[in-house]
């Protein structure tokens, strides 16, 4: 695997791959690797010839008192892992090569269809910084396929909407959602779970399958399982951001005639701030 800090040498590089007519493959992370980053590493290797993972921890996505002094930077690990599955170009550039002019005369990227809630509500400003990194990345990578995980179901959603409006010619697709066996979505945030607290974080994922079951059943009074939902997570000890029912394609609240929907919800533990999110196909 050959690592590059500079834009320019990447772009040479992949000139080269582009020239003799291989399908690119991109999967953009902010490191701390684990097994779901790795799988969307080995999914875009199963459909390209050239597989490109970045490492980038992009300030301009974090809001005020978040975590990006505490996001965990474990470069010789990740890049190792990233070897294992056969990734042929790692891109980890500094702060100063992706942002030359600085953070505050940064041209930005705005989409402003479904970002201004779930996470874009309790995240102002987040999504702004996700398509304005993500941009800048196909812009340099200019893959033809680049993978996203499913977990950041929004961030998935919205990156396709970019793409669309953009006119970008980049292939977006999804991968799975991992878990531990009780059902805990892998994070890079889980390294922030306490141990008392661990024995109760899958309730997130309990609570969302409920949820789903209850609409499987018939049930569409949304509102009130939205409350039992939260309440249900509450009683476990922590704090919901939020949980919503939504349609799948639009992120808006779901109708009772929405055949597509998507329960998303996030809740804080005490180091933590965890999202997961189940998808359902009502016949």
């Amino acid at each position: 695997m050959q690592v590059f800090h500079h834009i320019s040498s990447l772009r040479a590089e992949l000139a080269k791959a582009r020239r003799e007519g291989k399908r690119i493959g991109f999967v953009p992370t902010m490191g701390n690797l684990h097994n779901a980053h790795l799988a969307l590493v080995q999914q875009a290797r199963r459909s390209c010839d050239v597989v490109v993972a970045s490492i980038f921890v992009n300030r301009l996505q974090f809001g005020l008192n978040e975590d990006w002094d505490k996001y965990p930077r474990t470069l010789a690990a990740d890049a190792a892992k990233l070897e294992g599955v056969n990734c042929d170009f790692l891109f980890c550039p500094e702060e100063t090569e992706m942002y030359p002019n600085g953070m505050d005369e940064q041209t930005r990227v705005i989409v402003p269809a479904m970002t201004d809630v779930l996470c874009g509500a309790s995240r102002p400003g987040h999504f702004e910084g996700v398509t304005t990194v993500v941009t800048k990345l196909f812009n340099i990578v200019q893959p033809d396929e680049a993978v996203f995980g499913i977990k950041d179901f929004q961030q998935l959603a919205v990156i396709r909407r970019m793409v669309e409006d953009l006119c970008m010619p980049v292939q977006i697709s999804a991968g799975e959602i991992y878990r531990e066996d009780d059902g805990l979505a892998l994070s890079s945030r889980n390294g922030f779970i306490t141990e008392d607290e661990r024995p109760r974080v899958s309730q997130l994922n309990h609570t969302l399958n409920w949820v789903g079951e209850q609409i499987k059943r018939g049930r569409r009074d949304f509102l009130a399982l939205q409350d039992e939902g939260r309440t249900q997570i509450e009683e476990v000890g922590f704090k919901v951001d939020y949980l919503e029912i939504c349609n799948s394609r639009t992120l808006k609240p779901a109708a009772d005639d929405d055949r597509e929907m998507t329960v998303l919800g996030a809740m804080y533990t005490e180091g933590a701030r965890l999202i997961d999110n189940i998808s359902l196909e009502i016949d």
